[in-house]
């Protein structure tokens, strides 16, 4: 057997078409934890466990594997907000330690909350939108 193709070997191949997913798209629905592909059902059924399949349109969304982006990118963002806030009122009030210690910590734990699901769905939605993870319909995405 040759290492090399025939023409007549490669017109008996089938390519499979596959239309794209809009990315932004996806990636907005995510992010207000809707379905990546009806924009309608709820993306989680708990606050960051990810439903099986949406509610509305019956996608899979079981195929899933946001592992540790989401928390990745919640730290990075909220570091970003928090730490120059910290910075300016630090040089420009010098607040008491204990105010400090109250309303930093407060203002990152809520910040968090707030962003994790929104961020794990944006992630969820991205998969979705580039067919990973089993999002394709391929056995072996």
């Amino acid at each position: 057997m040759s290492a090399v193709l025939d023409i007549d070997e490669l017109s008996t191949y089938e390519v499979e078409r596959v239309e794209p997913r809009p990315f932004g798209r996806s990636l907005w629905r995510g992010f207000r934890m809707r379905c990546p592909n009806c924009g309608k059902g709820k993306i989680f059924r708990s606050f960051l466990k990810v439903a099986d399949n949406c509610p509305q349109c019956g996608e899979a969304l079981y195929h899933h594997r946001a592992d540790d982006a989401p928390p990745y990118f919640t730290m990075l963002i909220v570091g970003h907000i928090v730490v120059p806030i910290i910075l300016a009122t630090e040089l420009e009030y010098s607040p008491a330690v204990w105010v400090e210690m109250t309303v930093w910590p407060l203002l990152t734990a809520v910040l968090s909350l707030i962003l994790l699901p929104r961020i794990k769905g944006a992630v969820v939605g991205w998969q979705w939108a580039q067919r990973m993870h089993g999002f394709g319909n391929n056995a072996d995405d």
